[in-house]
């Protein structure tokens, strides 16, 4: 097993910048559309698109075993919500692979006797409740950090200072809302890993939402959004202090 998550730690890279290159495909096919002059390379991009697809899920074979893993590390955690939050994050993310892979298998002809249309929808909802999950490991985190800015004494010399330059906008708008707005943002301007795993896990929410029906966009949203997630998604493998613990 640990053969396994060090082979799928090694091919995060890779499917990283493929996933990268993929929803760039899909918000260009979607910005030239309806250009005529520009067919030529829509289709170019949709072959593109389609090989950066097949090539991530060969990439993704083993990674329900590594998200097992991480849930048999999780459910250890002291804290009670965020040992809920990421065990069953885990957890779920383990199914989505599972159903991924299925799906593979369908693709390329090693299992026949499947609906693969029903096991995408699966491995969509089960990435969906991933990322809930996630979202509110990440709600959770910033409440406490809010917390416990909020008692530090230099923050509340800098929240007095903000009321101040403010006043007339404060009393133009609700003055507790003005003070929750700026607390929320020096956190997370404190914390950039867990202001960056929010927006990438609120851009990778669009996906399965526009795919299970509960949000219907478009393409063009589709692919910006998975596009920003991804590229957010390199900078946390490079940079790993940028990587939200737990």
């Amino acid at each position: 097993m640990e053969a396994v998550v060090k082979f799928t730690n090694q091919s995060q890279g890779r499917d990283r910048v493929f996933r990268t290159t993929q929803y760039a495909c899909s918000l260009l096919i979607y910005l030239l559309r309806n250009k005529s002059e520009g067919r030529d390379l829509v289709a170019k991009l949709q072959q593109l698109e389609t090989n950066m697809r097949a090539g991530r899920k060969l990439f993704r074979l083993g990674n329900a075993v590594n998200s097992i893993v991480a849930a048999k590390q999780t459910v250890h955690l002291p804290d009670r919500v965020l040992r809920l939050c990421l065990t069953v994050a885990n957890f779920s993310r383990a199914l989505y692979f599972l159903c991924d892979n299925v799906v593979w298998a369908r693709g390329v002809g090693l299992v026949r006797n499947i609906d693969k249309e029903r096991w995408s929808v699966n491995a969509s909802r089960f990435y969906f409740y991933s990322l809930v999950m996630h979202l509110t490991r990440d709600a959770y985190v910033i409440f406490l950090l809010m917390v416990k800015k909020s008692r530090d004494e230099q923050f509340k010399h800098k929240l007095n200072q903000h009321v101040n330059e403010s006043c007339d906008v404060a009393e133009a708008v609700i003055p507790e809302l003005d003070t929750f707005v700026f607390l929320l943002l020096e956190t997370l301007k404190s914390h950039p890993a867990v202001a960056l795993d929010t927006v990438k896990n609120i851009c990778d929410l669009f996906i399965p939402l526009d795919r299970l029906g509960f949000y219907k966009t478009n393409a063009g949203v589709v692919g910006f959004c998975g596009l920003m997630s991804s590229l957010m998604g390199i900078v946390t493998l490079a940079h790993p202090a940028l990587r939200i613990k737990p």
